[in-house]
């Protein structure tokens, strides 16, 4: 990655983190309904990893980057749904170890850090521009 050259780049990564963090959200909710017929093949919950990334040029400034997405170590359950199609030869079903609660917390944090940088770059901006104008 490019050096962070100034604070807009700081929070461009920390908007651009929170991003991939609600993408993992959304993959984990449209697959919690899902069932495998082995308990390796379930879907298991995402999540990313992040870092913090510093300043080469200037002193004090870092952010928030996604190192990687994990998938967290739950064990799917074990359901008896010997009338579905997926189910092995004992009847059981694997369905996926997501926690839809756990879920809908991670997508209002999420939002709520993404919407709190926007507007701290936003305020940012307005005084900036104020400055200049103050200059003329």
């Amino acid at each position: 990655m490019s050096d962070i050259r100034n604070v807009f780049d700081v929070g461009a990564r920390a908007m651009s983190a929170q991003m991939v963090r609600m993408n993992t959200v959304a993959s984990n909710l449209a697959n919690a309904s899902t069932v495998a017929s082995k308990p390796e093949d379930a879907f298991r919950a995402l999540r990313p990893v992040f870092a913090t990334e510093f300043a080469r040029a200037q002193e004090g400034l870092s952010t928030a980057t996604v190192e990687s997405v994990v998938m967290l170590d739950r064990q799917p359950e074990k359901q008896f749904r010997p009338d579905h199609p997926a189910a092995d030869a004992q009847g059981f079903v694997y369905a996926a170890a997501v926690n839809t609660e756990e879920e809908m917390v991670e997508m209002v944090e999420a939002s709520r850090q993404y919407q709190n940088t926007l507007e701290t770059m936003t305020t940012l901006r307005a005084l900036m521009a104020r400055t200049v104008q103050m200059g003329q």
